[in-house]
């Protein structure tokens, strides 16, 4: 899209105000529509990004990136921290069950769906593998803005964390088995020791991921042994989070899960209550206006051009991805005995999808090219035809799922009781 701000060049700082007091006044009328404060950091960044005014512009978006990047490392270092490994050890099966069946539920039904739409076997599973995938970020945002506590908010804590290294996993089981079927079915490129590695690489970054967290972590706690270290926690920690950050962008791996650690270990290690203490409410005065920039950035990337390409796909994988999760979690809460408010409403916590699952929809694109049989005349193949297919699709329905989950994340929490923000 083009517009007057294209021929304008401003100063970053301009920029960044901008991206912070644009948001403040849309969020003062989703406040009188009792909305979560996020949605309306996301309209006002639509509205500045290239959907609309094109203020926030692709090379500006990209310049930001780094934003992005940094907010989802304290997010991850924030549920950590509030995971706390008694209480998951207390009701841990619970949990376990609960993730895998929502997840798992998810990846049947929008495979199920969209193979009774297509009859494409392989279209069919690389959805499937994508549902899983969340946004722990919006889950976590609502959770601050309505100050809940509870055992609903706790498992929320856990799950999302836990969805973030099951959603890889199930990403790298299922996309080579597409690939595997698809090179099979007519005179494509045919496979190769590459197309098998991927089985192991979810594995290696989820290992090397957990690995770095937790090195961090002991390192971290060693540190604030010395007074020195004790008296800058808040430097030290944020020095910490970018710095995992940094490594995981190097090693492609996971800096959620790399941080979700390093906030799991220095929470729960021994004589650590104080620092803990600290830390939540330091890193939780921050976090309102990281929330703001990013999802502000987050609805500046949001292409709603693109909704009206969804078609029948797109509707049938937002109606297999909502079924799915939320069934999967009332089967899985109800099989591990959970509280019945977490049978009731944990499937509307964990509806938010968007950075991870386009990130997997673009690995698709690219590893599927050129993948499968010719079906036009401009040498197009079927991999191609499914990677255009499922990027375009996520990409549009990340735009319903990022603000609709929010908004469906603070319903829940609401009607549970534990929401304490009046």
């Amino acid at each position: 899209m083009v517009s007057w701000f294209d021929d304008l060049s401003f100063p970053k700082l301009f920029i960044v105000g901008i991206m912070v007091l644009i948001p403040l006044l849309v969020s003062q009328t989703s406040k009188k529509l009792h909305l979560p404060n996020i949605v309306a950091y996301m309209v006002a960044g639509i509205i500045l990004g290239p959907s609309v005014l094109n203020f926030l512009n692709e090379k500006t978006l990209g310049n930001m990136e780094f934003i992005t990047h940094m907010v989802l490392g304290f997010v991850a270092f924030k549920i950590g921290l509030e995971v706390n490994l008694q209480r998951l050890k207390a009701h841990g099966k619970g949990i376990i069950v609960t993730t895998l069946s929502e997840s798992f539920l998810a990846v049947f039904a929008v495979a199920f769906l969209l193979y009774v739409l297509t009859g494409n076997v392989a279209l069919s599973i690389i959805f499937g593998a994508l549902a899983p995938a969340s946004a722990p970020a919006g889950t976590i945002a609502v959770i601050d803005e309505t100050r809940s506590q509870g055992s609903l908010t706790h498992t929320l804590y856990s799950v999302v964390g836990i969805d973030d290294g099951l959603g890889i996993i199930i990403f790298g089981i299922f996309s080579p088995i597409a690939l595997f079927l698809l090179s099979h079915s007519g005179n494509g490129v045919e496979m190769n020791g590459a197309f098998w590695a991927s089985f192991l690489e979810p594995f290696r970054e989820i290992g090397l991921s957990v690995l770095l967290g937790g090195a961090v972590g002991l390192v971290f706690i060693w540190l604030t042994r010395f007074k020195g270290f004790r008296d800058e926690l808040l430097p030290l920690t944020f020095g910490a989070v970018i710095i995992i950050v940094g490594i995981s962008e190097l090693a492609n791996l996971s800096e959620i899960l790399s941080n979700m650690i390093f906030g799991l270990v220095l929470g729960n290690y021994p004589n650590c209550e104080r620092i803990k203490k600290f830390e939540e409410e330091e890193i939780g005065f921050m976090l309102p206006l990281f929330y703001l920039l990013f999802f502000t950035i987050a609805g500046a990337n949001l292409h709603i051009e693109k909704l009206p390409s969804l078609g029948l796909i797109g509707l049938f994988y937002i109606v297999g991805r909502t079924l799915g999760l939320g069934g999967g979690a009332f089967v899985g809460a109800s099989l591990g005995r959970l509280e019945p408010k977490i049978r009731k409403y944990l499937g509307f916590g964990i509806l938010s999808q968007a950075g991870v699952a386009i990130g997997l929809a673009l690995i698709v694109k690219s590893e599927f090219h050129g993948i499968g049989p010719v079906i036009n005349e401009a040498g197009k193949t079927m991999g191609d035809y499914i990677g255009n297919v499922v990027f375009t699709t996520i990409t549009a329905t990340s735009v319903f799922f990022e603000i609709f989950g929010p908004i469906a994340t603070k319903f829940a929490l609401r009607k549970s009781g534990e929401a304490r923000d009046g």
